[in-house]
């Protein structure tokens, strides 16, 4: 809404806050922003992380897989794995002796039938030209290289033997938070409720409690509710919640080669991957097949039983004998347009930023996301890497970017 005058003496009456950064949401794309203000460039601006749950039991970050891949079609996103990946590898350097965040760099195993062999090698090339470690090879080799793998159907695969694989998101969110804040940022608990506009500026955020921040820049990092974040503004971010199920399974049959098994990607979408003694898996959902994206606590086996488990055991013949052992659900913050991250400015704002819209993949891009919005607020532009072709403007011009290695 537009602020009028009723509004702006209501402002004065009410306990406001002043800072020069608001962040809504402190989940990992607002932690990595705030540490990267405070921490990565140094500034004394005074920051604030505006977080509904500091329980963070809900969030995106905390029901995430966790993956670290390059196997992506499109450079950007390449990138963006790519800077988390060396974050974590230079962990203790950057957060002290005591930093882990579990990275367990096992790999992924990308497959195709013959239909879909061109496109792993196209997708490979590209990976590798920007710095992927990426290996590419035929059914025969891949039987050699996996011996637990069944590769009937099988005509290519793409697996690395270094770059990828997969951490505790939570332990990585926590660093970042924890480190801004030591840095001087600032938590505050408070669920908004409105954004207050004048002209083409952000001024007020206001909480449920009453309580409003007057702030000088705002950054949207509310992730699956970054979309209704961004209609208190009037702005259109074309991002909502959509509900994904993680299974937990035991195989007591599973060879020690299977125990250190790459996360796997079957040719029918169906992916698992080794955690601990147990393994998890699990499948996107075909857009007419989306649940409801409500009740987290909620689980639906139907997916497990009629596609992930059939797909299982056709690939890794000992998963015949597995059996399901727990399951979880989280949400992405799903980006209609085309899956892929919304970062920067939003149109018609002089300082309302967004990032979000990372469609599963906010564990891996968070931390070069929250960089870019930093840079654009403190120099006027991304300096690290460029981003532009992920800029919020492509949803007005209709101009999808298309990422075809989507897990």
């Amino acid at each position: 809404m537009h602020e009028n005058q009723a509004v702006r003496d209501n402002t004065r009456q009410m306990d406001t806050l002043e800072t020069d950064i608001a962040i809504i949401g402190a989940g990992i794309v607002g932690a990595a922003t705030a540490y990267a203000l405070k921490v990565g460039l140094k500034t004394d601006l005074r920051v604030l992380l505006v977080e509904r749950d500091t329980s963070y039991r809900l969030c995106s970050t905390a029901r995430s897989a966790g993956g670290i891949r390059q196997q992506f079609s499109t450079p950007e996103n390449i990138h963006l794995s790519l800077a988390t990946l060396d974050l974590v590898r230079n962990l203790k350097r950057h957060f002290g002796p005591d930093a882990d965040v579990g990275f367990r760099e096992h790999g992924y195993l990308v497959m195709a039938s013959a239909d879909g062999a061109a496109t792993i090698r196209s997708n490979a090339a590209i990976q590798r030209a920007h710095g992927g470690d990426i290996h590419v090879a035929d059914s025969t080799a891949l039987a050699a290289r996996f011996p637990w793998l069944a590769t009937d159907g099988i005509a290519v695969g793409a697996y690395s033997t270094s770059g990828e694989g997969w951490a505790d998101p939570s332990a990585l969110m926590n660093l970042l938070r924890a480190a801004a804040i030591t840095a001087g940022a600032e938590l505050v608990r408070g669920d908004v409720t409105d954004l207050v506009t004048r002209a083409d500026r952000v001024t007020h955020i206001r909480l449920a409690d009453g309580q409003s921040i007057a702030a000088t820049h705002v950054v949207n990092a509310a992730g699956a509710w970054s979309g209704a974040v961004a209609r208190l503004a009037g702005a259109h971010i074309p991002v909502e919640p959509r509900k994904r199920y993680v299974y937990v399974v035991d195989c007591r049959e599973a060879t020690d080669d299977l125990r250190r098994a790459p996360l796997t990607v079957d040719p029918t979408g169906v992916w698992f991957r080794p955690e601990g003694r147990a393994f998890i898996c699990g499948i996107s959902p075909a857009e007419a097949d989306e649940p409801p994206a409500e009740d987290l606590d909620q689980i639906d086996d139907a997916p497990f039983t009629d596609l992930v488990w059939p797909a299982l055991a056709q690939r890794v013949p000992v998963f015949e004998s597995l059996r399901m052992t727990g399951a979880w659900a989280g949400f992405y913050d799903y980006n209609t347009l085309d899956q892929n991250a919304l970062i920067g400015r939003v149109p018609g704002f002089g300082n309302f930023y967004a990032a979000t819209g990372f469609s599963g993949h906010g564990f891996q891009q968070a931390y070069a996301a929250g960089r870019a919005i930093a840079e654009e607020i403190v120099f006027g532009r991304q300096t690290s890497l460029d981003l532009s072709r992920f800029s919020v403007d492509r949803v007005a011009r209709n101009e999808p970017v298309f990422e075809l290695n989507i897990i």
